[in-house]
C-alpha cells in the first residue's frame, strides 16, 4: 500500500476509532489525544512494516493503551492501572460508525464557529494541529490552544456521546453542515495567503460530507451540500493560470472542468430537489449545476440563475446572496440594474469595505463605461483582500481600466 493510500486509510479510520473509544471509555478529550498518538504511530510503522490485517482494531488497541497510560499518570493509581495496562485490549471492535455522533459533538453549540471548524478537522478529519494551523495561517500554539479550549468547553457542558433528538438534532445537523461548508469555502478560495485555494481543505470537506451523506442519504440538504461542493470543486483546474493568477468564471477554459465530478454533482442535485421544502444548499447546488450545464459562458441561463438566487434570498437572506443576485440581474437586465441592487447593500455593516462588494461594483461600473469609477473600486477592492491571488487579479483589472 502506498504512503498516500495509508494516509487516506488513516483519515477514514480516525473518527471510527475515536467513536469506539469514546463510546467505551467516555473522556472525549483524553480519547482524542490517545487516537492522535495511535494514528501517528501507525503513520510511522505501517509504511515500514505493512498495514495490519485489522487496521481499525490495531488503532483501537494502541489508542486504548495510550488512554490507559494517561489515566494511570493522571490519577497516580499505579498498581491498579498497571494491572489494567497489562491486560490485552480486545480487538473485537464494534462495527458501529460513530462519525456522525462525533461531528455533532465537535459542532457543539457552546463553541465558536472557529473552534467547531478546528475541532472537526482535528477529531474527525484526522489532521494534526500543525496541519490545521498551517491551513488557516495561524501559529501552531494558537491553534493548539483553540482546540484545547474547545475540548474543555465540551467537557464542561457535560455532553453525552449520543445523537440529539427531534428539533435539536435538526438544528445541530444544520450547524454541522455549516461547518463543513466553511471548511470547503476556505479550501476553495483561501481568505488569505499566496495561494488561491487549498486543495487539502476542499478535499477534506468533500470527504467528510460524503461520510454524512452515507449516513443520511435521504436528507436533501446533506445531498445538496455534497452536490454543491462537487460542482464547485470541478472547476479547480481552470481557476488559475500556470503562474497562479486567478481566472474568472466567464473566462475559464471549461474543457478543464472535471466532467465526472460534474456528472455526479448533477445527479445529486436532481435527487436533492426531489425532496420537500427547498433549502439553501439545494438551491446553491442548482445554481452551480446551471453554470456547469453551459458549455460556454455566453450560454449560461442567467434568468434561471437569477430566479434561483431570488428564491434563495427569500428563504435564507444574506448579503452575499444579494451580491450574487446582482451579478445575475446585470446579465439579464443590464449593469445599471445590477448596480441599483448593489446599492441596497451599502447600509449593511457586514459588507462595509468588503472586497467582493467593491469588486462586483467595479465590474459593473466597467460595463457601463465608467472606467474612472471602476478603477477606483478595483483599487479599493485590492487593498481590502488578504488573498494575494485575488489582490493580483484586482490590481490587473485596475490597470486595464486606468483612465
Amino acid at each position: 500500500m502506498t504512503a498516500r493510500a495509508i494516509e487516506d486509510l488513516l483519515r477514514e479510520l480516525t473518527p471510527q476509532v475515536l467513536g469506539a473509544l469514546v463510546r467505551r471509555h467516555g473522556r472525549f478529550e483524553g480519547c482524542e489525544d490517545a487516537v492522535q498518538e495511535a494514528v501517528l504511530a501507525a503513520a510511522v510503522q505501517w509504511p515500514a512494516e505493512g498495514v495490519p490485517d485489522n487496521p481499525r482494531g490495531w488503532l483501537v488497541t494502541v489508542a486504548s493503551r495510550r488512554l490507559i497510560d494517561q489515566v494511570r499518570s493522571d490519577h497516580a493509581r499505579r498498581e491498579r492501572e498497571s494491572r489494567t495496562a497489562a491486560e490485552v485490549v480486545p480487538e473485537d471492535v464494534p462495527d458501529t460508525d460513530d462519525t456522525l455522533v462525533l461531528l455533532f459533538l465537535c459542532c457543539h453549540p457552546t463553541l465558536t464557529a472557529a473552534s467547531q471548524t478546528a475541532l472537526t478537522l482535528r477529531a474527525v478529519g484526522g489532521l494534526t494541529t500543525a496541519e490545521i494551523a498551517s491551513a488557516f495561517l495561524v501559529p501552531q500554539a494558537t491553534m493548539a490552544a483553540r482546540i484545547s479550549r474547545a475540548k474543555q468547553r465540551i467537557r464542561a457542558a457535560g455532553s453525552s456521546f449520543s445523537l440529539p433528538r427531534g428539533a435539536e438534532r435538526e438544528e445541530r445537523l444544520r450547524v454541522v453542515l455549516h461547518v463543513l461548508y466553511l471548511i470547503f469555502n476556505e479550501g476553495y478560495t483561501a481568505s488569505s495567503g499566496r495561494e488561491l485555494h487549498r486543495a487539502d481543505l476542499a478535499h477534506e470537506a468533500i470527504r467528510l460530507t460524503r461520510t454524512v451523506h452515507a449516513q443520511l442519504p435521504e436528507d436533501g440538504e446533506v445531498t445538496g451540500l455534497l452536490a454543491l461542493m462537487l460542482l464547485t470543486h470541478a472547476r479547480r483546474r481552470a481557476r488559475t493560470t500556470a503562474s497562479g493568477d486567478l481566472v474568472p468564471l466567464d473566462e475559464q477554459d471549461r474543457t478543464k472542468w472535471d466532467r465526472a465530478m460534474i456528472d455526479e454533482g448533477v445527479e445529486l442535485v436532481k435527487a436533492s430537489l426531489a425532496g420537500p421544502a427547498l433549502g439553501p444548499y439545494r438551491l446553491q447546488a442548482a445554481i452551480a449545476a446551471t453554470h456547469a450545464g453551459a458549455a460556454r459562458a455566453e450560454e449560461t441561463n442567467w434568468r434561471q440563475v437569477h430566479a434561483l438566487y431570488l428564491i434563495l434570498e427569500r428563504i435564507a437572506p444574506n448579503p452575499m446572496v444579494t451580491l450574487n443576485r446582482a451579478i445575475a440581474l446585470a446579465e439579464t437586465e443590464g449593469p445599471a440594474a445590477g448596480l441599483a441592487l448593489l446599492s441596497a447593500l451599502d447600509g449593511d455593516e457586514r459588507m462595509a469595505g468588503h472586497h467582493r462588494l467593491l469588486s462586483v461594483r467595479a465590474h459593473l461600473l466597467e460595463k457601463t463605461g465608467d472606467t474612472a469609477g471602476a478603477y477606483e473600486h478595483y483599487r479599493r477592492a485590492a487593498r481590502s483582500t488578504a488573498s494575494i491571488a485575488e489582490r493580483r487579479h484586482l490590481e490587473s483589472r485596475a490597470r486595464r481600466v486606468r483612465p
